[in-house]
Parts: structure tokens; C-alpha cells; sequence
């Protein structure tokens, strides 16, 4: 699986967490929507954008998330 982080330009409410797959829902203060979460294959996030698509959303970005990738505190700690 994959994570990955979806922006929309207009606000979403918890409720549809669970019609799109169970993804997060954060509301940004500029009043976007960031979706984030696994999702299953390439087939899942097809479906999920179709999703975005019907309900006439406006897709601003959608960014895989790096799992593996250390944070930035992380990364200072095991440099020399």
C-alpha cells in the first residue's frame, strides 16, 4: 500500500472520511481539505479521484507520501 496526501479547495467534513476509504480529513486554515492515508493499489486511487470528481471538488494536488523517508529531527540526529 501507499500512503498519499490529496488537496481539495473546498472543505469536507469528517463524515466522508469513511465514503473515501477511510482517508483523514484536515481542514487547512486557507479553507482547504488535505485527505490523507494507504491506499490499496493504483486502482484504489483511481476510485478515490473518481469520487473527487463526482461530487464536483476542485483537485488541487495529489503528492504520494514517503514513509520510509526520516524526518527532518531524525535525519539531524544520525548526522555526523
Amino acid at each position: 500500500m501507499t500512503g498519499y496526501r490529496i488537496r481539495l479547495k473546498e472543505q469536507l467534513d469528517q463524515r466522508w472520511s469513511a465514503w473515501l476509504g477511510g482517508l483523514m480529513v484536515i481542514h487547512e486554515a486557507n479553507g482547504e481539505t488535505v485527505l490523507t492515508g494507504e491506499v490499496v493499489d493504483q486502482a484504489a486511487l483511481y476510485g478515490l479521484l473518481s469520487k473527487v470528481r463526482d461530487l464536483h471538488l476542485t483537485l488541487i494536488s495529489v503528492s504520494p507520501l514517503e514513509a520510509d523517508s526520516p524526518s527532518k529531527e531524525e535525519a539531524m540526529e544520525k548526522s555526523p
